[in-house]
């Protein structure tokens, strides 16, 4: 039983995770809870219309996607700060991944994701999907995977990555940026090692890209593998910051088209 989270603003990009949420999970058994955080000095009319919205919302789930036996849905209302009730709806309803839209409309314009979705995925201790505009889903089968090979991956981890890779039957592509002329060190030559060894028979390659105009060649990358879904880690998001989080670089393709999965 897998337990997702998807916050709401009501917003067409809200929407836009909502439908990836339930494509994603198609086959596994899912309760969703469906997320909207009203502002703590709202009036009690304002809560019954969020109520209402929700309400709706609900009503729109279930007559635009086909009746599937594995999902449940359920709405939640709190009062307060997003990333704090995500937080707590974390613990308290054992959430095993948030999917969440980004740049709707309570979120920051110059920044490539959104500003709620970047304080999730930084402050929230939970696997995420950040779902950008133009992503619509279609079967995973090029999961790109960049790393900086100095993380000790976990367990935990690695078996969210390969349990993703053996369910979609997708090659996991491997990719590195190096600094000029730098090899990896010892451990990162380790690190590596060890991710092979795990992703074992799973269809998988490493990639190096040159640290220069790394964008676009994580563009070049992505367009030539036909990459679905980018996952990283959460301890690598220093590394990948720029990619992420740079506003100069909005309108780089992959930010509106291609889904992220942060693991922690």
């Amino acid at each position: 039983m897998e337990n997702i989270l998807i916050p709401t603003d009501f917003s067409g990009n809200a929407w836009n995770a909502v439908e990836y949420a339930v494509n994603f999970f198609e086959n596994s058994t899912c309760n969703f809870y469906i997320l909207h955080v009203c502002s703590s000095n709202e009036s009690e009319d304002d809560r019954k219309a969020c109520e209402q919205k929700i309400k709706s919302l609900l009503a729109k789930i279930d007559e635009q996607f086909p009746k599937n036996p594995k999902h449940k849905f359920f709405s939640l209302i709190d009062s307060g700060y997003l990333v704090n009730s995500v937080r707590n709806r974390v613990d308290k309803n054992q959430i095993n991944f948030i999917v969440m839209g980004t740049r709707g409309s309570s979120g920051l314009k110059n920044t490539p994701i959104g500003s709620n979705a970047a304080n999730v995925i930084t402050k929230v201790r939970c696997a995420t999907v950040v779902v950008p505009e133009n992503a619509k889903y279609s079967s995973l089968k090029e999961i790109a995977f960049p790393t900086d090979f100095l993380s000790v991956y976990s367990p935990k981890t690695l078996e969210a990555i390969t349990n993703i890779i053996e369910a979609n039957k997708a090659s996991a592509r491997v990719l590195h940026i190096k600094n000029k002329e730098t090899d990896l060190n010892e451990d990162q030559q380790r690190n590596k090692e060890l991710l092979g060894d795990y992703l074992g028979t799973n269809k998988h390659s490493f990639h190096f890209l040159a640290n220069n105009q790394i964008e676009n060649q994580v563009q070049d990358f992505v367009e030539k593998r036909k990459i679905n879904l980018i996952t990283m880690l959460a301890k690598n998001l220093s590394y990948f910051e720029k990619i992420l989080f740079d506003p100069k670089l909005s309108k780089i393709k992959y930010y509106t088209d291609i889904p992220f999965l942060v693991l922690h």
